[in-house]
């Protein structure tokens, strides 16, 4: 076999590949995943909840101006601020928890 076909062999060896994970990347892609954004929390005895009405107020934990936190499958991934585009709510993310913070985070929970 010439160079030159050991080459050629090789380059498509390589595309094959490329093509194969980007279709193993078009599988993780597909899958759903669950975003929720917390604005605060906080505990009632039942008693205060059966008194909840129309117009009750529930305080919460977090101050005004506060980072809301931002999470994807209930992992904490950003903590963000609340903005209004085209009339719905949205959060702009101000800070990022970084991959290895994630990974420490899972470790904890265990």
């Amino acid at each position: 076999m010439t160079e030159e076909n050991h080459e050629i062999e090789s380059q498509e060896t390589v595309d094959e590949t490329e093509a194969r994970g980007e279709r193993e990347l078009d599988f993780i892609l597909d899958i759903p995943l669950e975003l929720s954004v917390e604005l605060g929390k906080a505990k009632l005895l039942v008693n205060d909840l059966l008194q909840l009405g129309q117009g009750s107020i529930i305080e919460l934990n977090k101050l005004a101006g506060e980072p809301l936190e931002v999470y994807i499958n209930r992992k904490l991934i950003a903590r963000g601020e609340v903005v209004v585009v085209n009339e719905k709510f949205g959060v702009r993310l101000t800070d990022v928890i970084t991959p290895i913070d994630r990974v420490k985070s899972l470790a904890a929970a265990e």
